[in-house]
């Protein structure tokens, strides 16, 4: 019964992201890490650095490196956004409020974050159903970064073990930005 009821949801969240027809990051509202709807058009006009985050891993501290993207590159229209997701080796167990003070706490993120979602799986959020299915399939691991144009169209993609602060992060970045 269990698995007929997964595989229910998984075929109805399929269904939602392709009924939505989305065509740029910009058409999905979730909510933000204090709890209330924050759709992504809000940053419309802005390039978009969304990576999937988690407190207790080994790529945890390439906070430290987002947070300085974001210092860096914000006045030129980058914005980077962090979506919380417990799907790999339980390394984000907290509540949106405790993940919320330990970002703030331990790395001083001032980048918008979201609510805790899921990034794989039968319940995985429209948003990465979007993100996967257009670029590079399933979420492997955390800090799975996603790179979004100006127009909210996918750019390009780096996997985990991508520094934020790497020449291919930032090459992508600036010529995102322009000049």
């Amino acid at each position: 019964m269990l698995t007929y009821a997964l595989r229910f949801g998984a075929l109805l969240l399929i269904a939602a992201a392709a009924l939505s027809g989305a065509s740029n990051v910009y058409e999905f509202t979730l909510n933000s890490i204090e709890g209330k709807p924050a759709p992504l058009a809000a940053y419309r006009g802005k390039v978009l650095l969304l990576v999937n985050v988690a407190s207790y891993c080994g790529y945890t501290p390439q906070y430290q490196s987002l947070e300085a993207l974001y210092e860096k590159y914000k006045e030129r229209g980058l914005v980077v956004l962090g979506f919380p997701a417990n799907n790999f080796g339980q390394q984000e167990p907290g509540s949106n409020a405790e993940i919320k003070d330990f970002c703030e706490r331990t790395y001083h993120v001032k980048f918008p974050m979201y609510a805790k979602v899921s990034v794989d799986g039968a319940d995985k959020t429209p948003l990465y159903q979007y993100l996967t299915s257009a670029m590079g399939g399933n979420i492997q691991w955390n800090f799975t970064k996603f790179l979004v144009a100006r127009d909210g169209k996918l750019l390009k993609r780096f996997e985990s073990p991508v520094e934020p602060d790497s020449t291919e992060v930032i090459g992508a970045i600036e010529a995102a930005l322009g000049k």
